[in-house]
């Protein structure tokens, strides 16, 4: 079964292309600045890689254009557009439509109403979906909500301290997101170590950023709650932040509600920190340079990950491994580093070379360290990819 994935931003479209059951991945690429001029159309098919420019009017289009290299004779992987058996998304929020789900009028409907929620993904999301389905209405489409995989997390970790009806009537609890990456991180180290019964925190440290502890293989707590706003600093999202801060700005700033949700969302987190970017990388350079707003938006975001990782030593009772993941989990020596300090007393120790010397899936734990540390690339595509193919065979 061939299985497209797409990852959707407002203007740029992504796929990798699957064979299942064995997860070969076939193709990647993408076009960039959708509805925009001078789009960026790129692809890699096998050893052949292409480049180009052009101007792309929509989502539809793009999907067009791509399946156009997919088929294309002379290097192409496919016979023909029909062997693309499904469409799968790595859908972010549509409420108490969680799980894998058929793409239908009743999901986008969902995805819609709650576009505040998950501002920068549902609009965006729902969207393309909706042309999609009107451009290729033989191509089924899967989405697979990143709140799945927390649908194990236990009440008392799920639920706020609010009036009961909100819960159970508006759906406002910790959903937890970042599942198909915290997924494929507890089935990946549960292969690397050859063992299913384990207690692992999973650092998902990327734009967006959310730890996970995972037992058995099973989601038991995210730091991310009811939208993917909460939990860490972002690349230029809040994070954790006390809502009746919002009336004392409101009267400071004269900017309405919906104003000030637009700077947590958009202009707050490592950016709004710093004043520089909401790139760990460029704060590092700058903290380097001794400029102090770096400095403390790195220790903050730091500080937050600890905090999360030391509740999360509670939630499990201790931890078996610890997986950084993500484009900063992957790179950042520094974060790595700032994260595992003085962490002996929890059996956390690493070595200092290993961390420094990172390359692909690599365990960066001390010998004798009671934790193993690892850094792990993940893959949320072929995790989609998977739960696509399994719900079109179900159907």
């Amino acid at each position: 079964m061939k299985v497209l994935v797409a990852n959707l931003g407002s203007t740029s479209f992504k796929y990798r292309l699957f064979d299942l059951p064995s997860g070969t991945q076939l193709a990647r690429g993408g076009i960039e600045r959708i509805g925009q001029t001078g789009g960026r159309c790129f692809v890699e098919i096998g050893d052949h890689t292409e480049e180009a420019t052009l101007d792309v009017a929509d989502h539809a289009a793009a999907v067009g254009i791509c399946l156009d290299q997919l088929t294309n004779s002379e290097w192409g992987c496919l016979s023909s557009v029909s062997e693309v058996s499904a469409i799968g998304f790595k859908a972010v929020f549509a409420g108490q439509l969680s799980g894998i789900r058929l793409v239908d009028d009743e999901l986008l409907a969902a995805m819609e109403s709650l576009g505040d929620v998950a501002p920068a993904h549902n609009p965006p999301y729902a969207k393309a979906m909706r042309q999609l389905r009107s451009a290729f209405p033989d191509i089924p489409q899967v989405a697979a909500l990143e709140t799945a995989f927390h649908e194990t997390i236990p009440p008392e970790i799920r639920s706020y301290a609010i009036p009961h009806e909100w819960q159970a009537d508006f759906g406002v609890q910790r959903w937890g997101f970042h599942g198909a990456s915290h997924r494929y991180i507890g089935e990946r180290i549960a292969e690397i170590l050859d063992r299913k019964d384990l207690r692992v925190i999973s650092c998902h440290l990327g734009g967006s950023s959310s730890l996970c502890a995972i037992r058995d293989g099973k989601s038991m707590a995210n730091s991310l709650g009811m939208s993917p706003q909460t939990g860490l600093p972002h690349n230029n999202r809040v994070g954790d932040f006390d809502p009746f801060a919002l009336p004392v700005l409101m009267r400071a700033t004269g900017k309405s509600l919906e104003e000030l949700l637009d700077d947590l969302a958009c202009r707050s987190g490592l950016l709004g920190m710093s004043g520089i970017s909401g790139d760990v990388r460029d704060l590092e350079e700058a903290a380097s340079r001794g400029e102090e707003r770096a400095q403390v938006a790195l220790a903050t975001f730091i500080s937050s990950i600890r905090h999360y990782l030391g509740g999360y030593l509670t939630v499990l009772n201790g931890a078996d491994a610890i997986v950084f993941t993500g484009g900063i989990g992957e790179n950042s020596v520094h974060v790595r580093q700032g994260v595992c300090q003085g962490m002996e007393w929890a059996g956390i120790r690493l070595d200092e070379q290993r961390n420094q010397e990172v390359s692909g899936e690599s365990r960066v734990s001390a010998d004798g360290s009671d934790v193993e540390v690892w850094v792990v690339p993940t893959n949320e595509e072929l995790v989609v990819a998977r739960q696509t193919a399994a719900l079109i065979e179900s159907q």
